[in-house]
């Protein structure tokens, strides 16, 4: 074939060639004309609508976990109801937390406090499971124990006096009208320069629920520990719980 030939057919599929790589590279040109949504109601509806595999992978684990928040660990005698600003519920919770914490603190342990927000049930009259402890403390809270003046506990209950009391163990308060009359631990009155160890939670020592008094500690030690494993091993041990009103938390009009 002749040179000249060659050279016209190699300029025609290299200009074929760059006419298709051009093309190969424009984009047609896209332009919306209309939208249209739906709304997709998220309700009880939708309820029906399940994944009976996972259901099916999911039941023997589910089954184990009821089986074993049902387990018996105690009995209670009498209701232990919730109320401000004094409860049995509220007493033995922060009675529990006091025990506990003087069995792992290297130290003297003065007083506990527990809030009431963080009482999520009550327990009626009759057997209490590990469910019912998993109920009343859903949270992984733990245990610390924060060293106080005196001046910031006499503050703290200043504050409980205005906003209905919380649960304590191991002191007593007394409010008239909204006002502190009263405070003393260990039957003696709180000495404002003194230094007090406070047994809590870790929630609380960051001045949540209007407790900022316990965030000018002069001391923290935290156990490590869960409150709510603090409160089964509690259980465990009085296996019949009891717990009354007994006037610790006195709020007069």
């Amino acid at each position: 074939m002749p040179r000249k030939m060659i050279n016209t057919m190699r300029k025609s599929l290299l200009f074929l060639f760059a006419v298709l790589v051009f093309c190969a590279c424009q984009r047609p040109s896209v332009q919306v004309v209309s939208v249209t949504t739906a709304a997709l109601p998220v309700d009880a509806s939708l309820d029906a609508i399940q994944d009976t595999d996972y259901l099916a992978q999911l039941a023997p684990a589910k089954e184990a976990l009821e089986r074993e928040m049902n387990v018996q660990i105690g009995f209670a005698p009498e209701r232990l109801w919730v109320r401000e600003p004094e409860c049995p519920m509220l007493n033995w919770a922060s009675d529990a937390l006091w025990e506990a914490a003087k069995k792992v603190y290297d130290g003297r342990v003065d007083i506990a406090i527990v809030n009431m927000g963080g009482m999520r049930c009550e327990w009626p009259a009759g057997p209490i499971t590990k469910g019912s402890v998993f109920e009343l403390m859903p949270f992984d809270n733990m245990l610390v124990v924060l060293t106080l003046k005196g001046s910031d506990i006499i503050a703290l209950c200043e504050s409980f006096a205005r906003y209905g009391g919380q649960g304590v163990a191991g002191m007593r308060v007394k409010t008239v009208d909204g006002k502190l009359a009263d405070v003393q631990i260990a039957g003696k009155p709180v000495n404002p320069l003194a230094d007090y160890t406070v047994a809590t939670s870790d929630y609380l020592s960051g001045g949540t629920d209007h407790m900022e008094a316990l965030t000018r500690y002069v001391a923290y030690w935290n156990s490590e520990l869960k409150i709510r494993d603090l409160y089964l091993e509690a259980v465990r041990e009085q296996d019949t719980i009891r717990a009354a009103v007994d006037g610790r938390m006195s709020m007069l009009p």
